[in-house]
C-alpha cells in the first residue's frame, strides 16, 4: 500500500512539475534575464542617452515604484479574472516596455519604458497564486506549491546569472548598436508572451466583487509619496530636512488607507488577513528581508572596488573580479531555492523559514570580522546566499499557503510590496550612512559596518517573529488546518 500511495504521489508531481512548472520555469528563467542582463549596461546607457552615470538612480527609483504599485493591483485582478490573464497582460507589457527601451533617443520615454518593464515583478507571485490554485484540493497542496516555487526561483536566479553574463558579452560584440543591445532581450519576453498564451492553464479560484478603483488609488498615492520620499533621501542626502517629511508624510497617508480598506467588503489589500496568526509574521519577513536583498547589493559591490591601499579598508578589485563575490551569492541563492522544499519536507516549512532567515543575517553579520579578504567576503556571502535564496522561493509559497481560497493573488503580491519598501528604506538608510565619514568617493568604513550590521539585524528579527507563527502552518498536515483560518 506504501508503494501504491507513493507512486500515486510521484505522478500527481511529475504530472504537475512537467507541466505547469516546465512552463513556468521558462518564464522566471526570463524574468531572472531581465534583472541581470542591463546592470553591466547602466554606464553605457548613460552614455546612450548623453546623461550622468548618477542619472540612471531615476531608472530604479522608477521601477520600483511602479513595480510596488502593479503587484498588488495586477495580484488582486489575478484573484478576480485569472491569474493566467494577469501573468500574459504584464508579459504583453513588458514585451511593449522592451521594444521602446530600444528605440527612445531621451532620458524621458526612456525612464517610462524602464519603469514599465518593472511589471515583471507580478510575475513570480502571479505564478505562485496560479500553482498553488491548481494544485488546491490534493492532500500535498502546500507541498507541491513549495516544491514547484522553488524550481521557478531557482530559474529566476539562473537568469540572473546569464542575464548578468551574457549582457556584458552582448553589449561589447554590439557596441556600435546598442539599439539591438537594448533589444535582445525581449525575444525572450515575446517567447513568455507565446508559451502563457498556449501553454498555460488557468487557474480555478475565482473571488466574486470588483477592482477597489478608490484603494488603488489611495495606495498609488501612499507608495509613490514614501518611497519618492526615500529616493530623495538617497539623492539629496539626509541633512536636507524636506525628502524626509515627504517620507513621513506617506507614512501618515497609510492611515486613511488602511481605514478605508477595512470598512470594504472587497478590499484590495484585506488587512483583516493580515491579522492571521500564519500571515503576518510572512508579510513582515519579506519587508525586513527587504532590506538586506534589494538594499545592501549596492554596497558589497563597492565596498569589493574599494582600493585598501587608498582607504584602509576594501577588497580593490575589479569589474571582473567583482562578479565572483556577485556570482557567489546568486549561485548560493539558486542553491536555497532549489533545497528549501527538500528541508521543509525533512522538518516544516515554519522550522525552514526561521533557519533561512537566520542563515541570511548570520552571513552578513560574519562580514563585522571577516572583511579582509576575497575568501571572507565570499564565505559570508555564500552563507547569506543560501538563506536568502530559500527566502526568496519560501515566503511566496508560505503567502499562498496562508491565504483563504480565492485570495492567494493579493497575499502573494503583498510580499513583494513589502519587499519592495524595506528595499526602498534601506537603500536610503544605507546611503546616508556610506556617506558619512565619507572621504574621497569611497564609503566610510563605519558605513559598510552599518550596512551589515542592518541587515544582520533585520534578519534575525524575522527569524523571531517567525517564531509566533503556528507550529504546522503552511503544512499539509491535516491537524494544521485550523491555523489557516483569519484570526
Amino acid at each position: 500500500m506504501t508503494g501504491t500511495q507513493a507512486a500515486r504521489r510521484s505522478g500527481r508531481i511529475a504530472g504537475l512539475g512537467g507541466g505547469l512548472v516546465g512552463f513556468l520555469v521558462f518564464v522566471e528563467f526570463t524574468s531572472g534575464v531581465l534583472q541581470g542582463y542591463y546592470v553591466p549596461l547602466l554606464t553605457d546607457v548613460a552614455r546612450h542617452l548623453g546623461v550622468n552615470d548618477a542619472d540612471v538612480n531615476w531608472l530604479e527609483a522608477a521601477q520600483l515604484m511602479l513595480s510596488a504599485i502593479a503587484v498588488p493591483v495586477l495580484a488582486k485582478l489575478g484573484d478576480l479574472y485569472g491569474h493566467r490573464r494577469m501573468l500574459l497582460t504584464s508579459a504583453v507589457v513588458v514585451a511593449a516596455a522592451t521594444v521602446l527601451l530600444a528605440t527612445a533617443q531621451d532620458f524621458g520615454l526612456f525612464l517610462v519604458a524602464w519603469a514599465l518593464q518593472g511589471v515583471y515583478s507580478a510575475w513570480l507571485p502571479l505564478q505562485v497564486a496560479l500553482i498553488h490554485s491548481r494544485s488546491r484540493g490534493r492532500a500535498d497542496a502546500a507541498a507541491s506549491t513549495r516544491r514547484a516555487t522553488g524550481l521557478i526561483v531557482a530559474a529566476l536566479q539562473a537568469g540572473a546569472i546569464v542575464g548578468a553574463l551574457g549582457g556584458g558579452q552582448v553589449g561589447a560584440a554590439f557596441a556600435g548598436r546598442f539599439w539591438l543591445v537594448l533589444l535582445l532581450p525581449g525575444v525572450l519576453v515575446v517567447g513568455v508572451c507565446v508559451v502563457v498564451l498556449t501553454r498555460v492553464p488557468e487557474s480555478t479560484d475565482r473571488r466574486s466583487g470588483d477592482v477597489d478603483v478608490t484603494g488603488v488609488a489611495l495606495l498609488s498615492v501612499v507608495l509613490l509619496v514614501i518611497t519618492g520620499g526615500l529616493t530623495f533621501v538617497r539623492i539629496n542626502g539626509a541633512g536636507e530636512p524636506w525628502p524626509w517629511l515627504v517620507t513621513a508624510l506617506g507614512v501618515a497617508l497609510a492611515v486613511p488607507f488602511v481605514r478605508y480598506e477595512l470598512r470594504r467588503e472587497d478590499p484590495l489589500v484585506d488587512f483583516r488577513v493580515l491579522r492571521s496568526p500564519s500571515m503576518w509574521p510572512v508579510q513582515l519577513t519579506a519587508g525586513l528581508f527587504g532590506v538586506s536583498v534589494l538594499g545592501a547589493q549596492g554596497p558589497l559591490s563597492t565596498f569589493a572596488r574599494t582600493d585598501p591601499e587608498v582607504y584602509g579598508y576594501g577588497l580593490g578589485l575589479s569589474t571582473s573580479e567583482v562578479s565572483i563575490v556577485i556570482g557567489g551569492y546568486v549561485v548560493s541563492m539558486l542553491a536555497g531555492a532549489s533545497q528549501f522544499s527538500r528541508v521543509s519536507q525533512a522538518t516544516t516549512p515554519r522550522v525552514t523559514l526561521i533557519g533561512a532567515a537566520t542563515l541570511t543575517g548570520l552571513g552578513y553579520l560574519l562580514l563585522l570580522p571577516l572583511h579582509d579578504t576575497l575568501p571572507q567576503v565570499l564565505g559570508a556571502m555564500v552563507v547569506a546566499g543560501l538563506g536568502s535564496g530559500a527566502l526568496v522561493a519560501a515566503l511566496p509559497a508560505a503567502a499562498a499557503a496562508a491565504a483563504p481560497a480565492g485570495r492567494t493573488g493579493v497575499a502573494t503580491g503583498l510580499t513583494n510590496t513589502t519587499k519592495v519598501l524595506g528595499g526602498s528604506v534601506a537603500s536610503a538608510v544605507f546611503a546616508v550612512a556610506l556617506a558619512a565619514g565619507s572621504t574621497g568617493t569611497a564609503g566610510s568604513l563605519s558605513g559598510y559596518v552599518t550596512v551589515w550590521v542592518v541587515c544582520g539585524a533585520t534578519a534575525w528579527l524575522a527569524a523571531l517573529s517567525l517564531v509566533f507563527v503556528p507550529r504546522l502552518a503552511f503544512s499539509d498536515r491535516p491537524e494544521a488546518v485550523g491555523v489557516r483560518e483569519v484570526a
